[in-house]
């Protein structure tokens, strides 16, 4: 179970906060809060319950805590209290997170109100409690009883964290020219009180910085499997070896946070709810639900199909183009009965094993917890295999009546703990067996083996190649002597792109997503040290393998095409053309060939809207006589053609006129009633407006030829 936390944030809002110092675009408030909403958004987006926040102005316009009867505590508000923060309080706390109209307000007493907050809240419960105060510290500071505060905050285990505003920080490399002395003064008071509670105290540029760094999540392992690690059975041999054991992952693949589908609420426009009145109410998108029906084929029904329940539907497994069914009652008769085991049923050698039939994530097989008996004995079987180089493997079943899997079982000893680590192996099904020829010789009809061929790589293309291999090694040092690229440092980009986007966009949702860190995109393009470092044996590699640059594809060919010479000399063409008006005609019945016949045989470009009209005439006709949908193949089937055969011969507008001419008829019904079904059809087969991406002469934009699909 994760640990509660109960964090209270300080944020100076005074007046002198809305500045802009050192060359910086957003004030100084601003600034500072690009980090307390990345560890707000980061607990919002946890979900847990138990991660509690709150948030305290500091030098506010009003004063709103408990101790507001002293006057020490005045321009002190509450902007939240303890609890879980949902995206409705994010909306508050922007809206009321702003510069205010005073300096007043001491730092000191902002800390009291946060110690009684968490006090008051956690009680004697089990809690990691946390302060974290943000000012550039020029408001004043009354250094009365700081030493008995230090010691309260000791004595609760409250953390304190101090970040301040282009504070000097000597161990970051930070400090600020003419610097105002009350400032200083109070940036020495805020330091020392930080050492007295034993504290973090640290500038907020350097905060800021760190922000770009990736958070990898702390995930608490929990079992998947507990039970005995056998040798032999116990119930037949009493020679038979039993080792409590227990199995947690060692690699787990982290998956981004997904999306679900969200449609506007009734009422709203898109914009942002007002009067929201408590979590989740006022948001405007609402979630969607799924329904399903199932219906069968009823001639006796309205419409040729009943709706029938979930509950009165039967399994059927395909058999060949037959269901067969098998009852629930049955099933349970082929279902493998088995207990949760892990048993030992072979060795083998660890150079007779091939990695690549791995099948899983690894996992980690260890002694249960506090068991002596039990690690003892599990040491003594990894530290057999280990000598032995051999690798063990056993039958395991997680749960009961779950199928058994084979895995393998590898010996692991380091300094710090030794395990055993399992993987799961294939069945005899699981293998795929496939021949390929062999790479590096011929063989010919009659048998000969050949092994210099035009197909085949020369020892020059070899060894250029593998000099270029070699030289991409990717484990080389820098000049300080550390790893140039160092694998605690590669971060997925697409699990923290996504979170950081999602992070940002509940705070300013009306901003556009950030650029990518730096830290991020480090490995989308290869190292410009190995880029360099390569590139004199890249060109050895071109120059040995002649590589030659293909010419791009030319749009549009078929209009500059020369007439193909077929192999018999017959000049079919010219047979045809002693018949013109049969040429020039495209009947009905076999109107794709023909329509590509007639634009091939074309002597100018003027003969191409005489066949593009008289195709558009047949499918009009085909859908307006069509017996409910049986044209409706053939129309697209015409429509994909037409529109192929346009793109090349560079008259995309031909197309386009009559596609829009067709949509109209087609909702206005004028082709023999309601259509709509060909509309979805052709939409489905993505026989759309030639866009200018298709065709260079097109006037049809990307975004035009969608919105001219979309329901109207």
């Amino acid at each position: 179970m994760a640990e509660k936390e109960a964090t209270v944030y300080i944020v100076d809002v005074g007046r002198s906060m809305g500045g802009r110092h050192h060359g910086r675009s957003v004030t100084d408030l601003e600034w500072a809060m690009q980090y307390v909403w990345d560890k707000i958004t980061c607990t919002v987006g946890n979900g847990r319950k138990t991660a509690t926040l709150a948030v305290v102005a500091l030098r506010s316009d009003e004063t709103s805590n408990e101790l507001s009867e002293d006057p020490s505590y005045s321009r002190i508000s509450v902007l939240s209290n303890l609890g879980q923060c949902l995206m409705p309080d994010i909306r508050k706390l922007r809206d009321a997170i702003k510069p205010s109209n005073t300096n007043r307000g001491d730092a000191i007493s902002s800390i009291v109100v946060a110690t009684q907050m968490i006090n008051q809240f956690t009680r004697t419960l089990k809690y990691k409690r946390k302060i974290v105060l943000v000012t550039n510290g020029t408001g004043p500071m009354s250094g009365d009883g700081i030493e008995e505060i230090a010691k309260k905050l000791v004595k609760d285990n409250i953390e304190m964290v101090i970040l301040g505003v282009d504070f000097d920080d000597p161990e970051y490399g930070v400090k600020e020219e003419d610097k105002d002395p009350h400032k200083a003064q109070n940036e020495k008071l805020l330091s020392e009180f930080a050492e007295n509670c034993q504290g973090q105290y640290g500038t907020m540029e350097q905060a800021i910085a760190e922000l770009d760094m990736p958070r990898v999540k702390l995930v608490k392992p929990l079992p998947s499997f507990k039970g005995m690690l056998r040798l032999g059975d116990p119930q037949k041999y009493d020679s038979a070896i039993q080792i409590p054991v227990e199995r947690y992952s060692r690699t787990y693949v982290a998956h981004p946070p997904s999306a679900s589908s969200f449609v506007l609420r009734s009422g709203t426009t898109g914009g942002e709810p007002e009067g929201e009145s408590g979590p989740g109410q006022g948001d405007t998108l609402t979630s969607v639900r799924l329904s399903r029906t199932y219906q069968v084929e009823d001639a006796s029904a309205p419409g040729g199909k009943v709706d029938v329940e979930r509950d009165d539907l039967a399994k059927g497994y395909e058999y060949g183009r037959t269901a067969v069914h098998i009852s629930s009652t049955d099933e349970n008769i082929t279902r493998l009965e088995t207990s949760a085991c892990l048993d030992l049923i072979g060795f083998i050698r660890q150079d007779h094993y091939d990695r690549y039939l791995h099948m899983s994530n690894t996992n980690i097989i260890i002694p249960e917890r506090m068991n002596d008996k039990a690690s003892l004995a599990l040491s003594s079987l990894t530290h057999a295999l280990w000598e032995q180089s051999y690798y063990a493997v056993a039958r395991m079943v997680t749960k009961e009546n779950r199928p058994p899997m084979v895995v393998l079982l590898a010996p692991s000893i380091t300094a710090e703990y030794e395990c055993l680590i399992e993987v799961q192996l294939p069945f005899a099904e699981d293998v795929r067996s496939y021949r390929f020829p062999p790479l590096d010789k011929v063989n010919t009809v009659s048998g000969k083996v050949v092994t210099e061929h035009r197909n085949l790589p020369s020892e020059d293309l070899q060894k250029a190649m593998d000099d270029y291999v070699d030289s991409m090694e990717m484990d080389y040092k820098d000049e300080l002597g550390n790893d140039a690229l160092p694998i605690d440092d590669s971060f997925s980009p697409l699990l923290h792109r996504i979170e950081s986007a999602v992070r940002h966009r509940a705070v300013h949702p009306n901003d556009p997503v950030l650029e990518p860190p730096e830290i991020l995109a480090k490995f989308a393009q290869p190292d410009p040290e190995l880029v360099r470092q390569s590139k004199q044996f890249l060109d050895e590699l071109v120059s040995k393998a002649d590589v030659k640059k293909v010419p791009p594809k030319t749009k549009g060919r078929k209009r500059q095409r020369e007439t193909e010479k077929p192999l018999s000399g017959l000049d079919v063409d010219a047979l045809l053309n002693q018949e013109p008006e049969r040429s020039k005609r495209i009947s009905p019945e076999n109107a794709i060939p023909e329509f590509k016949q007639m634009l091939s045989r074309a002597d100018s470009i003027e003969a191409i809207p005489d066949a593009v009209k008289q195709m558009c005439t047949i499918i009009e006709t085909q859908v307006r006589n069509s017996l409910g949908n049986a044209n409706y193949d053939r129309v697209v089937e015409e429509m994909g053609t037409m529109r192929g055969e346009l793109v090349d011969y560079e008259e995309p507008a031909l197309y386009n006129d009559f596609l829009r001419s067709l949509k109209e008829k087609i909702l206005r019904e004028e082709l023999g009633g309601d259509r709509r079904e060909l509309w979805w059809l052709l939409r489905r087969s993505r026989v759309g407006l030639i866009d200018q991406n298709t065709s260079d002469r097109s006037e049809v934009s990307e975004q035009e030829a969608k919105d001219f699909f979309s329901p109207t």
